[in-house]
């Protein structure tokens, strides 16, 4: 059995990830309410910024519903929808509008074809939880980012998805579940790639289902699946998914099994006079309250 805690286990097949958004396109948003949910908190979370971007970036658009918001809240500014998934694209294209038009991008988060400081709005909504490592994304946001310009983002943290993860610990030691950062670690991450001012916050959503069925159909119409590298080949046999069902039984409360999310919120600026963390022996150091939290 492979270890679910082992870095290699743990990591992400970024094939696997855009393969499964890809499929789930056409009826991505028929199941996405939390991500919908999440999508507007990050844009009422905006309204408290007085922005007039030339350039708005929707990083990880999925079907377009970021690209549509900043294009509504932002008349003049040019809005560029970007994602790694194709199918994920044709979808937003139904959002763009004659006169809320809003331009699409097929590319990877890792190595964005835009040009240094020509973007002066980031928005990426729970995206960067599908990247095997932060650090590539962040620093190709922070490279496009103008000077004073702003990043939004919002990702799942480590309590995601915890009952499932659990029931699936009780039959074997596999990886079934993705792993997720912690604030900390987003805030860490963000100050090594050079953002300034790093403002971070959790919010727990728990979302309730009749059956463990239920839910994972959900993850499934998402593209949710488990991406990890160390998870399970083939089919899983109905012995050992039976018996994550009764696991997972444990938490039922009045008749209904819940699913936990952890949102990490965070904002940041990209400030041309702060430089990256210095990196001494491999490992960024960084002031811990240099990291600030969101009350």
């Amino acid at each position: 059995m492979s270890d679910p805690e082992n870095s290699d286990a743990a990591s992400l097949d970024t094939q696997r990830v855009r393969a499964s958004f890809d499929r789930a396109s056409g009826g991505y948003d028929r199941a996405a309410a939390l991500q919908a949910r999440v999508r507007n908190e990050l844009i009422e979370r905006l309204s408290l910024f007085k922005l007039t971007p030339r350039v708005a970036l929707d990083l990880g658009t999925g079907t377009g519903g970021g690209a549509q918001a900043l294009r509504g809240g932002y008349r003049r500014a040019l809005i560029l929808a970007l994602d790694s998934a194709p199918g994920m694209l044709r979808e937003a294209r139904s959002r763009s509008r004659l006169f809320r038009r809003f331009e699409r991008i097929l590319a990877d988060a890792a190595r964005l074809p835009l040009a240094t400081a020509s973007v002066d709005l980031v928005f990426c909504s729970l995206m960067l939880q599908w990247c095997d490592d932060l650090a590539g994304p962040l620093a190709e946001m922070r490279r496009v980012l103008s000077p004073g310009g702003l990043l939004v983002l919002s990702t799942f943290g480590p309590d995601t998805l915890h009952e499932l993860r659990d029931s699936w610990a009780a039959v074997d030691g596999d990886s079934h579940v993705n792993r997720f950062l912690d604030l900390h670690d987003v805030g860490a991450a963000l100050m090594r790639a050079g953002f300034a001012e790093p403002v971070l916050d959790v919010e727990r959503v728990v979302l309730t289902y009749p059956t463990t069925t239920a839910l994972m159909r959900d993850l499934k119409a998402i593209g949710a699946h488990n991406a990890t590298r160390g998870r399970p080949r083939g089919l899983t046999g109905r012995a050992r998914m039976t018996k994550m069902q009764a696991a997972y039984e444990q938490f039922r409360r009045d008749g209904l099994l819940p699913a936990s999310f952890e949102v990490v919120y965070a904002t940041a600026w990209g400030g041309t006079d702060r430089p990256a963390a210095a990196v001494i022996g491999g490992e960024a150091r960084i002031s811990v309250d240099a990291i600030r939290r969101r009350l």
